[in-house]
Formats: C-alpha cells, sequence, structure tokens
C-alpha cells in the first residue's frame, strides 16, 4: 500500500502534464481515437528496462533501435485489450517496415498458453510474444493500467503515449502514425 502512494505523485505528474504538451504541428492529427495521444514537446528518454519473448530470453528496447515503436502494454484478461489487439495486428501489416514496428508486451500474469489461445481468437497473426511477467517494464514506465500505448522515435525515445484501447488501423492512427515517422 505504502508504495502504492509512493507512486502517486509520478502519477499526478504524467496527468498532469499529459494534456499540456502536443508536438508541434501535429494538433490537427489528433482527431478520432488518437485525440487521447499526448504528443511531447520533445523526445523523452525511456528507463533501460527488460523483457522476455516467448522463450524466455531476456531483451531491451534497443534490440528495436533505429525504428519508430507501437510500444504497447497489455494482458489477456483485459476487455479493451481484446478489441484493441487486431488493429494493432493490422497496423502492423500495414506499415512494418525496417523503420517501423509494433511491438505488444503482455504484462503480468499470461502463461505463453492462455496468449496463443487469445490470439488465435481474435486473429492475431503477425505479432510476435513479448512478456513482461512481473511489471517491471510497465511500473518503470509508468504504466498504471490497460492498455497503455508509447510511441518510440528511432533513439528509443518517447515521443507519444496513449492510455486506453484505440483503433491503431484507422485512417487518423495512420495518418498521425505516418506523419511523425516522416517527421
Amino acid at each position: 500500500m505504502f508504495r502504492l502512494l509512493r507512486l502517486a505523485p509520478l502519477y499526478m505528474a504524467l496527468c498532469l502534464g499529459a494534456n499540456a504538451v502536443a508536438a508541434e504541428g501535429m494538433e490537427d492529427l489528433l482527431v478520432g481515437d488518437m485525440r487521447a495521444m499526448v504528443l511531447h514537446d520533445g523526445p523523452q528518454e525511456v528507463p533501460d528496462v527488460t523483457f522476455t519473448d516467448a522463450d524466455g530470453a531476456e531483451m531491451e528496447l534497443d534490440a528495436f533501435e533505429g525504428q519508430y515503436i507501437v510500444l504497447n502494454f497489455w494482458a489477456t484478461w483485459c476487455a479493451p485489450c481484446r478489441a484493441e489487439m487486431p488493429s494493432l495486428d493490422a497496423l502492423q501489416r500495414q506499415l512494418g517496415s525496417d523503420d517501423f514496428r509494433v511491438v505488444t508486451i503482455a504484462s503480468g500474469r499470461n502463461p505463453i498458453p492462455a496468449i496463443n489461445r487469445f490470439f488465435d481468437e481474435i486473429g492475431v497473426t503477425g505479432l510476435p510474444i513479448y512478456l513482461d511477467g512481473r511489471q517491471a517494464m510497465s511500473r518503470e514506465m509508468g504504466v498504471f493500467g490497460l492498455p497503455t500505448t508509447v510511441v518510440l522515435n528511432p533513439d528509443g525515445q518517447e515521443i507519444g503515449r496513449l492510455r486506453g484501447d484505440a483503433d491503431w488501423a484507422s485512417d487518423e492512427a495512420v495518418a498521425l502514425l505516418t506523419a511523425l515517422i516522416d517527421g
């Protein structure tokens, strides 16, 4: 309980600051589900965090260096995640390249068989399985609810964040992400 109270000021700072910033020239692209996207005035450093792949191998975000990343935190028990995940899969199929990747991280206890069942039930075929079983990465990155999506630039810095679910395959999302990538 006391640990959560210590995190309260960080959470409040993130919430209050989130409404105050937007990347220059992108305001017109924050429409539809992307209205909830918070674009930062400048890139923000991301803590050195680790996660694992489906085989249990430890990974770091620098494995994706040089790419724009849509980093999504989700869980098999999360109903909004179930609705959102097919659009993340579609986004990867549409924009996935050497310059862009969707990375989804199952946060908390999500056994591999449950993730496979989840992906099969909702038709996800293009996203690898990554795990943050102890939620250390989620905590370090200030993820306080699921789903949460963080957009990283090719240098691995956070440039935007969206709390809650969104249709990532929508025209609005693709337009915003394309504009960010084309810079």
